[in-house]
């Protein structure tokens, strides 16, 4: 595995998404513990994706746009859900200090959250191959999976120390609680309307 590819993992986990929109609210609505949790749930996805892309199901996907209609306005209604249900403190989405969402939840959420973009089998498909050197078999391609498994965990987890660090001067001020609520619940109906506009190419 070479380091080019672990820069270009770095760059891509460190680019916000759906996965680090969720995993900061989560750590700044219940703490520390919550967004590690909800780390658990974005990075398992990220290896689902990983594994589809693996077995060729996203050249299924890349082929079939009604298929690639359907799973991607399922994401685009739960993107839209969330950014409601942030802008209105409803339950365990609620970026104020809360008795965090049970584990179980929390990872559920960071599954349906990222399973549900189609993108990201397709991306894998095209990422993974410009790192594999010429003959390189399935343990080359299960190599570069895990390490991008492992860089999307640990990126995560550090906005998640970044979070719970300033959590408790941001939760002292009501104007920022309140600044933060919108922005969350904008960045994720902007996403949403993102993955809408977007084409299985």
């Amino acid at each position: 595995m070479s380091w080019d590819y672990l820069l270009t993992a770095f760059v891509v986990c460190l680019a916000p998404g759906i996965g680090v929109v969720y995993t900061l609210s989560s750590t700044l609505g219940g703490g520390f513990k919550a967004g590690f949790w909800a780390s658990v749930g974005c990075t398992i996805a990220t290896v689902i994706h990983m594994v589809v892309a693996m077995v060729g199901l996203a050249a299924v996907l890349h082929a079939s746009a009604v298929l690639f209609q359907v799973i991607k306005f399922a994401g685009v209604a739960y993107l839209l859900w969330m950014a409601w249900a942030v802008l209105k403190d409803h339950g365990g989405l609620s970026v104020r200090p809360a008795e965090p969402a049970a584990p179980a939840q929390l990872v559920r959420r960071g599954i349906l959250l990222n399973i549900l973009n189609p993108k990201l089998p397709l991306f894998f498909m095209a990422f993974i191959p410009q790192f594999m050197p010429a003959g390189a078999g399935t343990a080359m391609l299960i190599q570069l999976g895990a390490g991008f498994t492992a860089m999307t965990f640990g990126v995560f987890m550090g906005y998640v120390i970044l979070a719970a660090t300033g959590r408790q001067r941001l939760l002292a001020s009501e104007a920022a609680m309140n600044w933060m609520r919108r922005a969350f619940a904008a960045s994720f109906a902007l996403l949403g309307l993102k993955l809408a506009t977007e084409r299985a190419a």
